[in-house]
């Protein structure tokens, strides 16, 4: 079972990206686990150019389900003083199944310091926390990740998640690349409260870099809630630190709730 730098060192190039094998080791149901497209996303983004400033944001959509081997392009839309605009298209046999938007920008002199994203109240310390069960976890998770409950049970809301992640294989990863790897691990928040037997599809992810530069052991603190569920859809916010207590990323996903 390969991580995901060995699969992006093994990739056949293409024109404008490169083509890679995902295995049924790296599925959630019938299609990649959506960190995995998003991270391979932004792989082949950051391939346009040797001198892109650092990731700003993204814009990610789980369009069809991507399995076996796939191709991933990438071209830049507008690159302008400050800020270049990247878009990526992953697809298949069965035509496109994940696109990108993405801002890469870099540092400029600001008057502006907020930082109001601490470490959530009762995290529990790394040595402590107990291991996800992962019994009837899926492949992906089972495979490729450690796991760890980050908060106590009842120091959570409704809808409500949060856990200490880390990929098994980090070799060759790029900090930005396993930043987004690891940020759609946890289930959506919403599941815990239908019992984990309805489907459940991701759909966009928005996700804005704080700073995402992880720790010397590679473990991410991820939490995420739901403020607003109806009508088959869920409004979630998905928050990452690093084991440090540096925030990472502030996202938003868009879920499909099939029941």
């Amino acid at each position: 079972m390969a991580g995901l730098g060995d699969m992006l060192a093994a990739a056949e190039p293409l024109d404008g990206g490169f083509a890679l094998e995902i295995t049924e080791d790296w599925l959630q149901g019938r299609t990649a686990y959506g960190g995995l497209t998003s991270a391979i996303a932004l792989a082949v983004a950051k391939g346009v150019s040797d001198d892109l400033p650092p990731l700003r944001s993204g814009q990610l959509s789980m369009v069809g389900p991507l399995a076996g081997r796939i191709k991933a392009r990438a071209k830049v839309l507008r690159q302008g003083r400050n800020a270049t605009w990247v878009s990526a298209e992953l697809t298949s046999e069965a035509g496109v199944g994940f696109t990108a938007a993405f801002v890469f920008m870099r540092q400029i002199e600001s008057v502006l310091s907020i930082d109001h994203y601490p470490l959530p109240d009762g995290v529990i310390a790394l040595d402590e926390a107990k291991a996800v069960p992962m019994d009837h976890a899926p492949a992906f998770l089972r495979n490729h990740f450690e796991a760890r409950f980050a908060m106590p049970k009842n120091a959570l809301g409704e809808a409500d998640l949060a856990w200490w992640v880390r990929p098994r294989e980090r070799r060759g990863l790029d900090p930005e690349v396993e930043c987004l790897l690891c940020g759609d691990v946890l289930p959506v928040a919403v599941w815990p409260l239908l019992g984990f037997k309805v489907p459940i599809s991701s759909m966009q992810w928005h996700v804005n870099r704080l700073d995402a530069k992880p720790s010397a052991d590679g473990w991410w603190m991820i939490r995420s809630t739901s403020l607003h569920a109806a009508h088959g859809g869920a409004s979630e916010h998905i928050m990452q630190w690093n084991a440090d207590g540096v925030p990472a990323i502030a996202g938003m996903q868009s879920v499909a709730v099939f029941g």
